[in-house]
């Protein structure tokens, strides 16, 4: 860190006045910070079942905030890194991947879908082969599950449904803020 001195350090008395970083500041550092949170669970609480393969199957809404400056796009991943045992996950499965979300979007609604995502919004494939939300659908244990929003400095156009790993790729050198919401889910419970 760096101190600021005042004029009154210079005549033989040192005031301090303030700290500053030593280093560049980020926009991190500057802006607010991005958050993301859902009405219908808390963070790492369990995700209801109308949310999953045991319910209606529907995204549950996400809010978010604290987009840093200069955010053109958000891009969203869910996934499951505990798949298809918590006790000894092989793979991290991939439920939702969205892009190309405007800068003015704040949240996605209950159940959304092609025609009710912010207009402009880009859908990736998950692990289903398939656009869309892939509710949970643990096969064993309580699973956890990653909501990875993505604050982007450029709009990424057409990738041609990407999956997750595409996307990525895509996202590399554009990411100005991350922040995640976590979820649980076991089923039968």
């Amino acid at each position: 860190m760096l101190l600021l001195r005042s004029a009154a350090a210079l005549a033989g008395g040192l005031i301090l006045i303030g700290l500053l970083p030593s280093g560049p500041v980020t926009p991190q550092e500057t802006s607010m910070t991005l958050s993301l949170i859902s009405p219908a669970f808390p963070p790492n609480g369990p995700i209801p079942k109308e949310y999953t393969c045991e319910g209606q199957d529907q995204s549950p809404p996400l809010k978010w905030s604290g987009a840093p400056a200069g955010t053109k796009s958000f891009a969203l991943i869910e996934d499951d890194p505990d798949a298809p045992d918590p006790k000894a996950p092989k793979t991290t499965w991939v439920h939702w991947v969205l892009y190309d979300m405007p800068a003015s979007a704040t949240e996605l609604p209950k159940a959304a879908g092609s025609k009710s995502l912010p207009s402009g919004t880009r859908e990736g494939t998950n692990d289903w082969k398939r656009t869309g939300y892939g509710g949970p659908c643990p096969p064993i244990g309580r699973h956890r599950y990653f909501h990875k929003l993505y604050a982007l400095d450029t709009t990424l156009g057409d990738l041609n449904r990407p999956t997750k790993a595409a996307l990525e790729k895509a996202m590399q050198g554009h990411i100005l803020g991350k922040t995640e919401l976590v979820g649980t889910y076991e089923k039968g419970k």
